[in-house]
């Protein structure tokens, strides 16, 4: 399943992850998904904040930890969302989460 990092409706583009946990981890072989209701095959990606690449699919596999953000034509540029390379995180599920719901942390070495 994919997660949105952010509140649905929030903001017209959506960067999503999957698998769906946050912080994401390099050695998850993470996919990064753009989506929203902009222009079809018209993604820029940013890493670190600078223009990433020349890949305008909508989605990718992470080889590089930084800070990631996509923009589709015509919607708008998601928040971000950092793939790490630590070797010791605590990860929740990458869903909205709310005062006093019960929520599942994973502790992953």
């Amino acid at each position: 399943g994919w997660c949105p990092l952010s509140p649905a409706g929030a903001q017209t583009t959506q960067l999503l992850v999957d698998p769906p946990w946050t912080p994401a981890v390099l050695w998850d072989r993470v996919t990064l998904t753009c989506q929203g209701s902009g222009t079809a095959g018209a993604t820029t990606w940013y890493k670190d904040g600078q223009r990433w690449g020349q890949n305008r699919h909508d989605h990718f596999t992470v080889t590089e930890s930084g800070t990631y953000t996509c923009d589709r034509h015509g919607s708008g540029r998601s928040p971000p969302i950092t793939v790490l390379n630590d070797q010791l995180v605590l990860q929740v599920p990458a869903l909205m989460l709310l005062e006093a719901d019960t929520v599942t942390l994973r502790c992953r070495v």
